[in-house]
C-alpha cells in the first residue's frame, strides 16, 4: 500500500525488551516512530466510534471523566484471553487506519512503527522489514517491575498474554538482543546499518 513509496520497518518485542529505547533513539537521529500504544490509548480517549465500542464490550464504568480506567481495563483483560482478544479486535483497525493516514503524511523515506503485538495484530501486513527488540526473560521482568511499579504477577502476566520471543524472533528480519552492553548508538548504527 504505502510501501512503493515508503520503507516502512516494524519494531517489536515482548514487554520490557527494549523497543522503546531503540525508537526513542531513531527519534532522536531524525526518523519518524509511530507508537501504536501511545496512539491506541489517544484513539481510545478521542474516536467516538471506539469508546462506544469499549463502553458495549467492558461497560460504561470503564470511562471516568471521559478517559479509560486503564488499570481497570488490565485487571479485566490480562486474566481473561477472550475479552482480551475482543478488545484488540476492536482497537486494532481503528490504530491501522489512523497508522496508514500517518504514514501518507511523512516526507521521509525510511518510516518506523513501534508494536509489541506488531505479528498478533497483523500490523506486519504493513512492514516491509521487521525488527525483534528483546532480552532474556527475567532481565525483561525486572525492567517491567522497575519502570511501571507492578509486581512480578502483573508483568507475567502481560508476558503471558503476548506472543512467545522465540516466535517473534523468527518472523524476523533482524533480531536486536539488549542485554549485550551494546551503546545505544552503536546499537542503533547496526539497526540502520541491516536496512
Amino acid at each position: 500500500m504505502y510501501t512503493a513509496l515508503k520503507k516502512i520497518i516494524g519494531i517489536t518485542g515482548g514487554i520490557g525488551g527494549g523497543k522503546t529505547t531503540l525508537s526513542n533513539r531513531l527519534r532522536k537521529a531524525g526518523y519518524p516512530v509511530y507508537d501504536t500504544d501511545l496512539e491506541a490509548k489517544r484513539l481510545q480517549n478521542e474516536d467516538p466510534e471506539l469508546i462506544a465500542a469499549i463502553k458495549d464490550l467492558l461497560g460504561p464504568d470503564v470511562y471516568v471523566d471521559d478517559r479509560l480506567d486503564r488499570p481497570a481495563v488490565a485487571a479485566r483483560v490480562f486474566s481473561n484471553a477472550t475479552l482480551l482478544g475482543r478488545l484488540t479486535r476492536l482497537v486494532h483497525p481503528v490504530v491501522k487506519r489512523d497508522f496508514m493516514k500517518w504514514v501518507s503524511l511523512q516526507q521521509s523515506p525510511l518510516v518506523f512503527i513501534e508494536s509489541a503485538v506488531l505479528f498478533e495484530g497483523g500490523f506486519d501486513t504493513l512492514t516491509t522489514k521487521n525488527i525483534v527488540v528483546t532480552a532474556p526473560e527475567e532481565i525483561r521482568i525486572e525492567r517491567v517491575m522497575h519502570r511501571d511499579q507492578l509486581t512480578r504477577e502483573q508483568v507475567v502476566k502481560r508476558i503471558n498474554n503476548q506472543l512467545p520471543e522465540p516466535d517473534k524472533e523468527a518472523r524476523a528480519d533482524l533480531v536486536i538482543y539488549t542485554d549485550t552492553g551494546l551503546p545505544p548508538d552503536e546499537l542503533l548504527k547496526k539497526v540502520l546499518s541491516e536496512l
